[in-house]
């Protein structure tokens, strides 16, 4: 996912239905590369967490998103593909957003997290420098926030 992409609006999902499809064609590594938009890696992303827990949606969604940049012809190196802080990032803040008062339904939940400040495209920069986190680095291994320690209030604020 590129962090430098100007940010856009978000088509809220009518039901439950295109987010199931979206996680199912992440899942078979069947959802075209044109449709992995940061709207949809938060619906997969917040699914894997609601479903599995923090904990397991980590290791998911860290040898899916892999496994899927191959299957459509994408690499996993040190300038593109899998990134692993940004994905540790969103686990994170899915996770938060889910102790939260979330709603019951799904669609209700992907679309309040995805509109909301924890799933801002930007929010990643409150704890990050841009330097920092589009490092080759950050992008292979965990990288320790280098602005302020992880903390859902700062999101809040």
């Amino acid at each position: 996912m590129a962090m430098d992409t100007p940010a856009r609006s978000f088509e809220p999902f009518a039901s439950d239905a295109p987010i199931l499809a979206i996680v199912e064609a992440f899942r078979a590594r069947t959802l075209p590369f044109a449709e992995w938009s940061h709207q949809a890696h938060l619906a997969t992303g917040l699914w894997h967490v609601a479903t599995h827990g923090e904990a397991a949606a980590r290791d998911r969604l860290r040898e899916g998103i892999k496994a899927y940049n191959l299957a459509v012809g994408r690499g996993n190196d040190d300038m593109r593909g899998y990134h692993e802080t940004v994905t540790m990032y969103f686990v994170w803040s899915a996770a938060r957003f889910l102790e939260g008062d979330a709603p019951p339904d799904l669609a209700g939940r992907v679309n309040a997290y995805v509109a909301g400040p924890f799933g801002a495209k930007d929010g990643i920069f409150i704890f990050w420098t841009r330097e920092r986190l589009l490092s080759p680095q950050a992008r292979l291994a965990w990288v320790e926030p280098d602005i302020r320690p992880l903390d859902p209030a700062a999101l809040l604020a």
